[in-house]
């Protein structure tokens, strides 16, 4: 049932995803009158390769494809990428947060007590994922289980859908904060496009947003942008308070397969382990994905002989961290890899290749390189300070953007902290001052 919109409120949080859901519940819970608008569909999760399509495989909008051939991804939808990604844990750097003054342990500690965050229990670890743990192992490689924010009571075995969607309420997502800031009073209206952010005597008043397909103002002295890595730039760049073109860090990914011939499977949680090289900047996870996903990989590099070979096919994650550089523009996005990203990408592919080879793999071949945690782009010691504020008093931004210095591993518990802090800031009366 649609809801119905007030004209002004206290803030307006633009975007749903783990930064903007953070932000959004504590000021909920402390009061506030909360409005999120959010660009995709708060429609219910149904882990359909076609409801995923719409969330992040349309191009311009959740896909960008780019140089280098490769292909970047945002979630397009309540919760943003936290609904269809591989719900991996990787606590915040501290020592880059800190290099700003900006502590996040505390937030970390609230967020840990709460949430569902630990390492899959061996149920729950698919045989893929066990034949590359041993193998790993066996090299004298750091491999071990991953934290997930999945809860293992209502998770099954055997199921493929992280990924699309889990409709099973099994993978935690940012949906659920979304959902505590609604008990507390907050509104959110899907299908909501921010155009621009208002501003009146120097200072955030509100956003002018196209919401159901009709163009709408409203108010708030506070707003906060967590439209991610490509959608902040855009929205201030749209707005007259950033520029044209904003450099930023994608975590470049690609995955390396190979065959076994005594594995019948195909069908498991993805990343139940791996490893990270934080000085090489380079990690490596399990990657088992669904039977189109693998299909789509192997017929993308001309392995047509391997399109059917799903269920035997052991799948890794090569990511690495890379540089910041190229551009988000109006209407584009724009990055090549350089050679250190090359340098890190070949380490890699290598490591993966032999822990392949241990696992009895043979017929090993890799993809092209895709992408999905843009960032950076709006960065903290560059367009917002240390409590995210942009140079518009009044005026936000909490998602990937404001990461301030790649670092290759998952931000949604990063981004998580980043929101209550936030909320907390924004909540106590500072940002007026």
């Amino acid at each position: 049932m649609p809801i119905t919109l007030h004209e002004s409120y206290d803030v307006i949080v633009a975007g749903s995803g783990p930064g903007g859901a953070s932000t959004a519940r504590e000021l909920a819970r402390r009061g506030l009158r909360v409005l999120v608008l959010e660009q995709g569909s708060a429609a219910p999760l149904k882990g359909t390769l076609a409801q995923m399509a719409a969330i992040a495989a349309v191009p311009g909008r959740g896909a960008f494809f780019h140089s280098d051939a490769s292909l970047m991804v945002s979630g397009i939808t309540a919760g943003g990428s936290s609904a269809i990604n591989f719900a991996t844990a990787a606590p915040p750097p501290a020592a880059m947060f800190a290099a700003h003054g900006i502590d996040l342990a505390p937030a970390l500690a609230e967020l840990s007590a709460e949430l569902p965050m630990a390492p899959l229990p061996d149920n729950l670890v698919g045989p893929m994922a066990t034949r590359m743990m041993q193998a790993a192992r066996s090299l004298s490689l750091p491999w071990r289980k991953l934290d997930k924010m999945i809860r293992p009571q209502s998770c099954r075995s055997g199921c493929w859908r992280c990924v699309y969607g889990c409709p099973f309420g099994a993978k935690w997502t940012a949906r659920d904060l979304l959902d505590e800031a609604c008990v507390h009073g907050a509104q959110v209206a899907d299908r909501a496009q921010v155009q621009r952010v208002l501003v009146e005597n120097g200072r955030a008043a509100g956003v002018e947003a196209t919401i159901g397909g009709r163009p709408r103002t409203i108010r708030a002295p506070l707003v906060v942008l967590s439209g991610g890595g490509v959608g902040s730039p855009r929205i201030l760049h749209r707005s007259g308070l950033g520029p044209r073109r904003a450099p930023f860090f994608s975590d470049p990914v690609v995955a390396v397969m190979g065959t076994v011939d005594d594995i019948d499977g195909g069908a498991e949680v993805p990343m139940a382990a791996g490893m990270v090289l934080h000085d090489e900047g380079i990690s490596l996870a399990d990657l088992t994905l669904p039977r189109p996903m693998y299909q789509a990989f192997a017929a993308q590099v001309g392995r047509l002989d391997r399109l059917f070979a799903h269920s035997r096919t052991l799948s890794m994650m090569v990511k690495i961290r890379d540089e910041i550089g190229g551009a988000v523009g109006p209407r584009w996005v724009s990055k090549r890899l350089g050679d250190v990203e090359r340098a890190r990408f070949a380490r890699g592919i290598a490591l993966a290749g032999d822990i392949l080879r241990q696992a009895g793999a043979r017929g090993i071949f890799k993809t092209w390189h895709f992408a999905a945690h843009p960032g950076g782009s709006v960065r903290i010691g560059h367009g917002v300070n240390s409590d995210l504020r942009t140079a518009t008093a009044g005026l936000y931004v909490c998602d990937a953007s404001v990461i301030p210095d790649p670092w290759g591993l998952p931000p949604t518990l990063t981004l998580l902290c980043l929101g209550k802090r936030l909320g907390q800031h924004l909540s106590s009366g500072a940002a007026a001052r």
